[in-house]
Order: structure tokens, then sequence, then C-alpha cells
């Protein structure tokens, strides 16, 4: 199976990070939430895969685009 990598869908700044390097993730599965023009947006999985790399950490201030993880 092929890596994906989860980019932020728009910029803001990281409130919490549900998941860890080596977490299996399930599809829709919440992986992080995201503050964003004073809302709470939770970033979820794409596909079903093992956590292999996380780019981010609570309180990051992150740009649109910006790679958040990688689910191999």
């Amino acid at each position: 199976m092929a890596s994906f990598e989860v980019l932020a869908p728009l910029p803001g700044t990281v409130v919490s990070v549900n998941v860890k390097e080596g977490d299996q993730v399930k599809k829709n599965q919440v992986l992080m939430v995201l503050e964003a023009m004073k809302m709470e947006n939770e970033i979820v999985a794409e596909n079903e895969g093992t956590v292999t790399a996380v780019h981010i950490a609570k309180g990051d201030s992150l740009e649109s685009g910006q790679k958040i993880m990688t689910i191999g």
C-alpha cells in the first residue's frame, strides 16, 4: 500500500494531535484538531494505514497545504 501525506486544508493553529508514529488509523479517524478562524476543525484520515511520521506538534501554526503527517 502506498503512503500518503496529510496536508493542512487551511491555515491555523494545532489544538491537539490525536495520533503518534506507529499508530494504526482507520478511514475517517480524527488525526488532529486545527483551530482556524475561531473554529475547531477535525482533520481525519482519508485512508487506513500506519502513521509513519508526524510533522507537527500542539501549538504549531500551520500554513494551508503544509504537511501534517505521513500514513503508510
